[in-house]
């Protein structure tokens, strides 16, 4: 078995591109405890799917996808505790953001993404998580966030709550076992041919309507998520969106932080810069541009009315080469 697929399918790894970043870090295995350990090279190599596997560097690991590494040191870096908060992770993706709050101590977190489908399975079933999709967050306003959020916990269920499957009983049925009628034959309840055949007739049209996807219906909470708080009001906000800036995106999301509240968001300087200011394949090579972006960011902050306390460097390199870096706001209490 490739290498990658294994660590996914043994639950090294969440995805194969973790996986290939645990590869780059190191994995060894063998067949028996008396057996040598043998080296990963690359990502196609073929572990025998009864091998035991060794990680030498498992940070990789740690979280859902390497974002939750960058957001661990900058919250190491703020001294910043989301123990006990309900926090706003925009731009949540496959959820790493997210999974380093929950297993920092966060209450719960209420995730926004633009796109579908990528949220982790794991995250997904966690009752502290709502994961809202399609919903872009330049353009998000509390109302919408609160709709989407019940809209993510509920189902649709039919309006005619009053539903019986059981058909009426025949005038005479009892004559279908051979039955014998006698003088004491109380024949009051039986239902007459006229109901049984409108009996069939309701079925066969709610049949109908549900293969047309007309019948009524109405939104409810799906079962054990009745209690679950959407409120559109945040200790913290985190977030890490590719291309768009955050000077589009803060406008948006200030009005959903507490008073007091933190904000603590990735910067990533090729989406802050006008295109002839980024190099060729989207990384910024002149140093010099990261006092603009800096500068960009900070403005905007103070025209939201919150207060800068920290602007950082990512512990971890964009993927793509790119130097990244944390801005720590607070909104005035």
């Amino acid at each position: 078995m490739r290498a990658d697929v294994f660590l996914v399918e043994a639950g090294h790894a969440a995805t194969r591109s973790q996986a290939q970043r645990l590869i780059a870090a190191g994995v060894e295995w063998r067949l028996s405890p008396l057996a040598p350990w043998q080296k990963v090279a690359k990502n196609g190599d073929d572990i025998p799917s009864v091998a035991e596997v060794k990680l030498l560097d498992d940070a990789e690991a740690k979280y859902i996808s390497r974002g939750g590494l960058k957001l661990e040191g900058a919250l190491r870096a703020t001294g910043l505790s989301v123990a006990g908060l309900r926090c706003l992770d925009v731009g949540q993706s496959t959820g790493g953001f997210t999974d380093c709050l929950l297993q920092h101590g966060a209450a719960q977190v209420i995730g926004v993404d633009v796109g579908h489908g990528q949220l982790h399975e794991r995250l997904r079933a966690d009752p502290r998580v709502v994961g809202v999709e399609g919903l872009n967050a330049r353009a998000m306003t509390a109302q919408s966030l609160q709709d989407a959020c019940e809209e993510a916990l509920s189902e649709q269920v039919e309006v005619d709550v009053e539903d019986n499957d059981t058909q009426p009983v025949a005038p005479y049925a009892w004559m279908r076992n051979g039955g014998e009628v006698g003088e004491e034959y109380d024949d009051s309840d039986d239902a007459k041919e006229q109901d049984v055949e409108a009996f069939k007739a309701e079925r066969a049209a709610k049949a109908r309507a549900r293969a047309e996807g007309s019948v009524p219906t109405r939104r409810q909470r799906r079962a054990g998520l009745e209690q679950v708080d959407i409120t559109p009001e945040f200790d913290v906000v985190t977030g890490d969106l590719s291309f768009i800036s955050l000077t589009l995106v803060l406008p948006a999301i200030v009005p959903l932080l507490k008073a007091g509240g933190a904000l603590l968001m990735l910067v990533k300087p090729q989406f802050e810069l006008q295109p002839g200011q980024v190099g060729k394949g989207g990384v910024v090579r002149d140093e010099s541009l990261y006092a603009v972006v800096e500068k960009r960011i900070r403005d905007c902050c103070a025209e939201q009315g919150l207060a800068v306390k920290a602007w950082f460097e990512s512990p971890i390199q964009g993927g793509d080469g790119n130097r990244e870096f944390f801005v720590e706001a607070r909104r005035a209490a």
